[in-house]
């Protein structure tokens, strides 16, 4: 049996920004939480979220997608959100969440799929595509990634590493990781996110950003600390020296396989990203033969800040 923590329901009941209906995916000896929105025979919209967040991240997302005529598909990796969360930091890696995720896929029968991915939703949800290809019509990838060969990791993909390793910034009990998308969408500080965190000043939220704040810490609100450990795994996963975690072999063959991608494949980046530069966005999106569709202003989290103007894009 594996040990695992169960978020209470009561955790999300006051979410007035997230009013959709859970449903639950059996897996081994656990149960994944994924959204299943709209027409249950239109084409569908697989989306996937990455670290620290969870399917409330595609909260803007769904009304205007299902209101188009799309069946929107929005699971929580195993560790976040309303997913069980092992308590075993050594459970999670990369190969298995891939593996999660695919049984989802087969056990909705989705097909007609479009994919829209951004953070770790890259790697997990391309190799679906790469090994399911009849499956997918389209791919939308944002702010993303696939390990290969060649690919240069920036000193701020370093130091976000080295922040979640012994000593770092983040590496102490309970990280208060829903401030993160905060901050990145330039909502907080630097500074108040710093001094938050390291200090325990509190920060003064608007009620827009204390409900925003309240939705990225529902899945772990009062949570013991190995309720946090699917989040400490996926920075350590990061392909540096974590190549057994990042489930490496299988980023690169996804990667070459996706170069010979026939089908549509559309770029949209937050251009303010420090960790997936624009430089990056566009060279990839040359390498596939995809449309680019900078977001001015947007950052790593683009789908907080820009979720209207990444729709229109996606309908259009």
């Amino acid at each position: 049996m594996t040990d695992y923590i169960r978020t209470p329901e009561e955790n999300f009941c006051d979410l007035i920004d997230f009013n959709f209906s859970p449903n639950y995916h059996e897996w081994q000896d656990m149960r994944v939480h994924y959204l299943d929105e709209g027409p249950k025979d239109g084409p569908v919209m697989l989306l996937l979220h990455g670290m620290p967040t969870w399917s409330y991240l595609y909260r803007h997302f769904i009304d205007p997608l299902t209101d188009a005529g799309y069946r929107c598909i929005a699971p929580d990796h195993l560790g976040f959100g309303r997913s069980d969360k092992p308590t075993d930091i050594h459970w999670y890696t990369i190969a298995r969440h891939t593996e999660v995720l695919a049984s989802l896929v087969m056990a909705l029968d989705l097909k007609k799929v479009t994919l829209v991915c951004q953070d770790w939703g890259g790697p997990i949800g391309l190799a679906q595509a790469a090994s399911m290809p009849d499956r997918f019509d389209r791919l939308v990838i944002m702010n993303t990634w696939l390990h290969h060969d060649g690919y240069s990791y920036c000193d701020n993909v370093k130091n976000w590493v080295g922040a979640w390793k012994d000593k770092g910034f983040f590496c102490h009990k309970n990280p208060d990781v829903a401030l993160i998308p905060l901050m990145d969408g330039g909502f907080i500080t630097r500074k108040q996110f710093y001094e938050s965190i390291a200090l325990g000043i509190n920060i003064d939220l608007s009620e827009d950003l204390q409900q925003m704040y309240d939705g990225y810490n529902a899945p772990i609100k009062n949570l013991p600390d190995e309720a946090y450990n699917g989040y400490r795994r996926f920075p350590l996963s990061i392909p540096l020296n974590s190549y057994e975690n990042g489930n490496v072999a299988a980023q690169e063959m996804h990667y070459r396989i996706l170069l010979n991608w026939k089908k549509r494949v559309d770029f949209i980046w937050g251009i303010e990203d420090v960790i997936f530069t624009e430089d990056w966005g566009r060279e990839w999106s040359k390498r596939m033969n995809g449309s680019f569709t900078p977001i001015v202003g947007a950052n790593h989290f683009l789908q907080n800040t820009h979720a209207e103007e990444i729709v229109k894009t996606i309908l259009n």
